[in-house]
């Protein structure tokens, strides 16, 4: 019995660029463009009418932004899967995009990579563009040391394992941490599995992600 298509949602000003989106996303096998908007307020009232799968979105637009169509849409549909696809890589976009929980933050020059974002979105993975990526050392270091929303002690975390977190999150390799921390770089490799597994996270990237977004 064949599976039904995943629907997706596209919001951007340009509708050159909606087009061009939808033609992408139709081509690829298990999606189906369900709807355009224009704008942050259209993409709610069509994310609430349609129910897609996936919401691609734009950040600047007239009359709403998509960030704060987001927030208004994860404030009625927890579990919705956000995809931001926009030409600005700005830090401040990027901090407020993570922590509103958004699925993952794309260029537009990275269309080519679209399809396979989309999927791994839709399979519960967090997706970010590789200009996005190569900035979350820097955002680290703007972020607060353990002062944060989160409570580390639920989930066990010691204070090995937070210094081993906050220095993932800047950049440093296992070795530059077990040189850091006096640690062997197979200590080290141990300290971050049972992070991750604490946090329920898959990868270094998700972990400096996940402290971007409880500490900034």
């Amino acid at each position: 019995m064949p599976t039904e298509d995943k629907k997706i949602l596209l919001v951007d000003d340009d509708e050159l660029i909606t087009m061009s989106l939808e033609m992408i996303i139709n081509a690829e096998e298990g999606f189906n463009v369900v709807g355009k908007g224009g704008s942050g307020r259209e993409g709610i009232d069509l994310y609430d009418k349609l129910s897609p799968d996936l919401l691609l979105m734009d950040i600047r637009m007239a009359d709403m932004n998509g960030l704060e169509a987001a927030e208004e849409i994860l404030k009625r549909h927890k579990d919705a899967v956000i995809l931001f696809l926009t030409t600005f890589s700005d830090d401040e976009y990027i901090v407020k995009a993570l922590k509103l929980g958004v699925r993952g933050y794309l260029l537009k020059q990275d269309y080519k990579s679209l399809p396979a974002a989309i999927k791994a979105a839709l399979n519960g993975q967090s997706v970010f563009g590789g200009a996005v990526v190569d900035k979350l050392p820097a955002l680290m270091n703007k972020a607060q040391s353990r002062e944060s929303g989160f409570d580390y002690e639920s989930k066990d975390i010691t204070e090995k394992e937070f210094e081993v977190i906050q220095l993932v999150a800047e950049g440093y390799s296992n070795k530059e941490i077990a040189g850091k921390l006096f640690l062997s770089e197979g200590t080290v490799r141990n300290y971050l599995s049972t992070i991750l597994e604490k946090l329920e996270l898959r990868d270094r990237t998700q972990l400096a992600i996940f402290y971007l977004k409880n500490h900034q």
